[in-house]
């Protein structure tokens, strides 16, 4: 299993989210955000900020890094690693499992992440066997879209998404991550969009967003 670092809440955790990162990063990278999100000093959610495998990246030159899966190229949707995203996802089935070992239910767990992390989160949510509370991608893109339609998990057909991007994104173009909303939107998902002027990154209005809908799904 993936080596994770965790934020207890003061109370009983009664909800997770579970959190992945973004190429090159590690678990600690959105760490800070938590006490941003304006939750509440008795929320009783846990959020798990998982590492990564190390492993080579192409479009890095080869070079060995916490990273989801392989980037081939430039243009990041193309030539997808499909080995490694199916790999990825895997591990983060095997923390949803624990999450329900330590009792808590499907139904209130969040698969969220940013740029790679959030392309595992969206690829892994729409597949999930069981209702999940929701499903949050950030700055990202929808993976191996061409298989949606015959992988999706009919649980989670209705589950809420949130997408938000950088209107000036030079990572991850922001129009890529329009055409996955669209993907999603005609494929009968219930996702939420937001845009921000800035590049591949959050800002303060954004955790606001994510915060309100994090309180939405999850202090019920």
């Amino acid at each position: 299993m993936l080596d994770c670092i965790e934020i207890e809440p003061k109370t009983s955790a009664r909800a997770s989210v579970i959190w992945l990162h973004g190429l090159g990063a590690d678990g600690n990278d959105f760490v800070p955000i938590v006490d941003e999100l304006g939750l509440g000093a008795d929320h009783g959610i846990r959020f798990v900020f998982p590492n990564a495998k190390t492993r080579p990246v192409t479009i890095n030159n080869g070079m060995a890094m916490r990273a989801w899966y392989d980037i081939k190229g430039m243009a990041i949707a193309d030539k997808q690693d499909a080995e490694g995203i199916r790999d990825s996802a895997s591990e983060i089935e095997q923390l949803i499992a624990r999450e329900a070992e330590r009792g808590i239910a499907a139904e209130s767990i969040v698969i969220a992440g940013f740029s790679q992390g959030g392309a595992i989160a969206l690829h892994t949510g729409v597949r999930h066997a069981d209702r999940l509370a929701g499903i949050m991608g950030l700055s990202t893109y929808l993976p191996l879209a061409e298989t949606l339609a015959d992988e999706a998990s009919q649980a989670n057909r209705q589950t809420p998404i949130l997408m938000a991007h950088g209107s000036q994104d030079p990572v991850v173009p922001v129009q890529l991550g329009q055409t996955s909303r669209d993907h999603l939107l005609d494929a009968g998902y219930d996702v939420a969009w937001k845009e921000y002027p800035m590049q591949h990154q959050v800002c303060m209005p954004e955790i606001a967003t994510i915060g309100r809908w994090l309180g939405e799904r999850l202090l019920r």
